[in-house]
């Protein structure tokens, strides 16, 4: 078993407490010249371009381009530079999306609910696309890391910071600021991951040499940033318009837990024979909560279901180099005690890291909450289409995660209230604070369920319960 390092790098991402979870340099914005035909169908591919439409507007039109675009196997299967190859893979990913879910998307169009999609992807697509997938060492479809979301932005002033509204999307579907908000607010928020990640390896450091002074300090630190990363999440209602998510969801379907849309799934000509199924992308696949679980002791609490497994499954699409950073994470919290993090801070008797350790299990609660939120307004309200993008249900997959935060939350309440702390301290003050009101949360999530596991249902009431109980994010 590795303990915890400073850094694990593939040469495009480098996790550490500089970059985070974002890129070491700003994405290519374009692909080299000698790829200019692909790069032309994704300049031209939205759904509406200036004022103007692109291929994705009119029936077929993809499928048209698509037949004269060269085959550049031989090209990408000699590419180095790491630059290169991810915006290869990213215009890969976008141009296979687009080619087999636009009859999806015209059907939508015309009936509002999601048909058949195309599933043989030609050589020209196929082959180059798998050959740039192989080395990235990751699936060739479309992915949260390399091609959605982390290794599609740009700045539009490179002196400012990540806003996402200094964020523009290098590839997209529906040419629509819509999409642009909905995805650069993940970078936006990112942007904070530096300070996170470097929290988290401190915390573990700080604990395994017994320094109750550090550990307390970067706990903190992880609490606070934990706490902007929630206020710049609750820009998605800014950012992007909920009623217009439907402009662009159906391209960001994968084709593994959507057998509606593809059967058996894709077949990659001149690769493969038999069809293949891979994961959609999905803001599961970020890497902000699941590395707070590991961490703070929540994946303790996953049930063991198809959702727990679907969320272990999700481990596979990221990045080689944060899966080995989420291995020795998981080793590392283990091997500092059987109990992890709250289990160490009990036995140095730190009861201040434990105030802030609940604290940050709060934030997990608020960021899946405000997840749940989304998912009411932006796809319970709004489509009649029963899967997420990764392929879950939507009714299921945030509540699954958000009973296992709150019970790690009620054991460590247990934990503080043994202590029996009189003092005055702004820890303790914390402590009272969420030990109140973690009563209304777990009612809150006990009432929607039981408005969703009706055979009819109003979204619209699920969605209000969050004011009823002081609870709203938006």
């Amino acid at each position: 078993m590795n303990f915890i390092k400073s850094q694990y790098s593939d040469g495009f991402f480098n996790v550490n407490s500089i970059n985070g979870f974002l890129p070491e340099k700003l994405p290519l914005e374009k692909l080299p010249v000698k790829y200019r035909p692909l790069q032309d169908i994704l300049d031209n591919m939205p759904i509406k371009i200036n004022n103007g439409s692109g291929y994705l507007d009119e029936v077929g039109k993809i499928f048209q381009v698509v037949k004269s675009l060269p085959n550049f196997i031989d090209d990408v299967s000699k590419e180095k530079d790491i630059g290169v190859i991810q915006a290869l893979f990213r215009g890969y990913s976008f141009l296979s999306s687009a080619y087999t879910l636009e009859p999806s998307f015209q059907y939508f169009r015309k009936t509002g609910t999601y048909g058949k999609a195309e599933n043989i992807l030609p050589k020209q697509i196929a082959q180059p696309f798998v050959e740039v997938s192989n080395k990235l060492d990751v699936f060739p479809w479309l992915d949260y890391h390399y091609a959605y979301s982390l290794g599609n932005f740009k700045k539009i002033d490179k002196s400012k910071d990540h806003k996402w509204s200094n964020l523009d999307m290098c590839v997209n579907f529906s040419g629509q600021p819509d999409e642009t908000g909905f995805i650069m607010l993940h970078v936006d928020i990112n942007q904070h991951s530096p300070d996170l990640v470097g929290s988290v390896i401190g915390t573990l450091h700080s604990l395994k040499n017994n320094s109750n002074d550090n550990s307390i300090k970067f706990l903190k630190k992880n609490y606070e940033t934990m706490k902007t990363m929630n206020l710049r999440r609750k820009e998605m209602w800014k950012a992007s318009r909920w009623n217009h998510y439907n402009d662009f969801r159906v391209f960001i379907m994968g084709v593994k837990g959507n057998e509606d849309l593809f059967g058996e799934g894709v077949v990659y000509s001149g690769v493969w024979k038999e069809p293949k199924q891979f994961r959609g992308q999905t803001g599961a696949q970020d890497d902000i909560i699941p590395m707070e679980d590991i961490f703070s002791g929540v994946i303790k609490h996953y049930p063991k279901n198809e959702l727990t497994k679907y969320l272990m499954d999700l481990r596979k699409y990221r990045p080689k180099c944060i899966q080995s950073f989420f291995l020795d994470l998981e080793s590392s919290v283990k091997s500092i005690n059987s109990n992890g993090v709250s289990g160490i801070l009990h036995e140095q008797k730190n009861h201040k890291g434990l105030c802030y350790l609940l604290g940050i299990l709060e934030e997990i609660y608020f960021f899946r909450n405000g997840h749940w939120q989304f998912v009411q307004k932006y796809i319970m309200s709004n489509t009649k289409y029963s899967k997420a993008t990764g392929g879950t249900p939507i009714i299921s997959w945030i509540p699954n995660q958000m009973k296992a935060v709150m019970k790690e939350m009620r054991d460590i309440i247990d934990i503080i209230d043994n202590y029996n702390l009189k003092d005055n301290s702004l820890e303790l003050e914390l402590f009272k604070r969420i030990k109140i009101s973690l009563n209304k949360k777990e009612k809150l999530l006990k009432d929607q369920l039981e408005i969703v596991n009706k055979k009819i249902f109003s979204s619209n009431e699920v969605f209000e319960l969050n004011k009823k109980y002081d609870l709203s994010d938006n």
